[in-house]
């Protein structure tokens, strides 16, 4: 077997659906915030909504620190690649300095870290997986001349025009004909195996500064710093009636950071009434990312590929409505409205560095890829986040809380990843398959004690998502009908497998007011 090898282009850019999973988050931080469903950008008073209403934290009148761990598990997989359905994670630490500036207005400053995106998930997908040999598939594109830039004389160190960084392995050591017996003895596959271990996190580093405006008007600033830490390894499996299976294992890595700012407002529009409106908007997340992966070919001997390179990812703009009330000192109701257009996430690649006279310094340019963002706003659309949650005084030390959640599919129905884009993030995907996930259901509760300065918090969030997975895009061959060389067998269609992810979350927070 050949080893392949892809030269290394300096402008490189990512993928759609991998960049897609940089941009999503996930509902969590204290055990209050994840109890009310997240509803908390109008009512304020909590330290999660430094991430979200940064006004929020205006209302606080006393220092306060919190922190929280937890447990998250997946319900419907079974433990692969060294990742468990169940892991312990440590979620949010965070403290507010409440600074008194007159009897009724106060200038505060909080910091907290919390995990906004845990990526842990075991996809695997066998039933139902059939007419899916990726074999076959680069086989039918190479019969017609989809893979080369120079058929007649095909260089495997050159771009592949029509193909990504899986199809090339392929092409490159197997090109078995599925319809007839080779030397190796290898038929059509009449079996497929898809499993896939994601594992890693976002972790936000929040910077607030906040007021109190005669207990009436509250505003706030956050600096958000986004610390991205993505790993997924995947093992795909080609069974035959004779000779070995065909394995392909891939590994990738996602690693960077970035930052963006958040500001928000909370006014209560009737001087005595305790209802408040919330206001809020985050600038895109700012991201400076670099990607690499390794994969392995295996039919009783192996191959590999790997390759690493930087490229950049804006996140879309986010819009908040929130409104909250308290009913005397035993009830608090809160709703709040979030406003995400992923189609507009901007993938970037890298171009050269520019020199500044004035700071003596370089600084890298970027430019948006756009053949990808035309491929990103018909894949992806704009999400809705519509978050509920009620607090109760069942006692004047006891809490009782209930939270929903529903935020909107973030892809079309008819999306899927385009491995023929004439840019770098098709040449380089290891991976062809994708998943298109429907909406979110979340539903949670919680209940909290207060002790003396102590408050002990609990939260369970259950979390329910369906999608469909396909393990690559259905083929049809480029010729006409009346072509003479057309072939009905060489439009290869692939059937989409669909999927659950639902998951249970247990979390603890404790705070202490100073």
């Amino acid at each position: 077997m050949a080893a392949f090898a892809m030269a290394i282009m300096p402008a490189a850019a990512q993928e759609t659906y991998e960049n897609a999973k940089i941009s999503w988050s996930d509902l969590n931080g204290t055990a209050r915030y994840v109890g009310m469903g997240g509803a908390m950008e109008a009512l304020g008073g909590d330290i999660s909504t430094i991430g979200t209403n940064p006004a929020g934290i205006g209302l606080f009148r006393k220092s306060y620190v919190s922190l929280s761990v937890g447990a998250v598990s997946q319900a419907d997989a079974e433990n692969f690649g060294g990742g468990k359905t169940t892991n312990i994670s440590f979620d949010q630490l965070g403290f507010v300095y409440a600074g008194r500036n007159s009897s009724s207005s106060f200038i505060n400053f909080g910091f907290n870290y919390h995990k906004s995106r845990n990526f842990n998930y075991i996809l695997s997908a066998a039933d139902g997986l059939y007419n899916a040999s990726q074999n076959k598939q680069t086989y039918l594109k190479a019969k017609d001349d989809w893979l080369y830039e120079n058929p007649s004389n095909p260089d495997f160190n050159s771009p592949y025009i029509q193909c990504n960084q899986l199809d090339a392995v392929y092409a490159e050591n197997l090109l078995y004909d599925p319809t007839a017996q080779y030397t190796w003895g290898y038929y059509e596959a009449n079996g497929y195996t898809m499993d896939r271990r994601h594992w890693g996190y976002v972790a936000d580093y929040d910077f607030n500064l906040s007021g109190n405006v005669n207990n009436r008007v509250y505003l706030g600033l956050t600096v958000g710093i986004h610390d991205v830490h993505y790993n997924h390894m995947s093992e795909y499996i080609e069974s035959f009636d004779q000779g070995t299976p065909i394995m392909v294992k891939d590994e990738r890595k996602i690693k960077g950071a970035g930052a963006d700012i958040k500001a928000g407002v909370i006014f209560r529009p009737i001087e005595y009434s305790p209802f408040r409106i919330g206001l809020s908007v985050t600038t895109p997340t700012w991201y400076d990312l670099t990607t690499s992966n390794n994969t392995y070919l295996s039919d009783g001997a192996a191959t590999y590929t790997g390759d690493e390179y930087d490229f950049r990812l804006y996140t879309p703009w986010k819009f908040g409505l929130s409104m909250g009330t308290t009913v005397g000192d035993f009830l608090a109701l809160g709703a709040s409205y979030e406003y995400t257009d992923y189609g507009s996430l901007d993938t970037r690649y890298k171009t050269d560095d520019h020199y500044s006279y004035w700071t003596d310094s370089y600084t890298t340019q970027s430019e948006s890829d756009e053949e990808m963002n035309r491929h990103t706003s018909e894949t992806l659309k704009g999400v809705s986040t519509l978050k509920l949650g009620a607090e109760f005084k069942a006692a004047p030390e006891v809490a009782v809380r209930f939270g929903y959640n529903y935020v909107s599919p973030m892809y079309k129905k008819d999306g899927y990843k385009d491995g023929t884009l004439p840019c770098e993030g098709s040449y380089y995907s290891s991976a062809t398959d994708w998943t298109n996930w429907e909406a979110t259901h979340r539903i949670t509760c919680g209940v909290g004690i207060q002790i003396d300065n102590v408050n002990l918090s609990a939260a369970y969030q259950y979390s329910a998502q369906n999608g469909w997975f396909s393990p690559f895009n259905s083929y049809s061959s480029w010729r006409e009908p009346y072509d003479e060389l057309y072939d009905p067998a060489d439009d290869y269609d692939v059937h989409a497998v669909k999927l659950s992810n639902k998951r249970h979350q247990v979390l603890l927070t404790a705070t202490i007011n100073l």
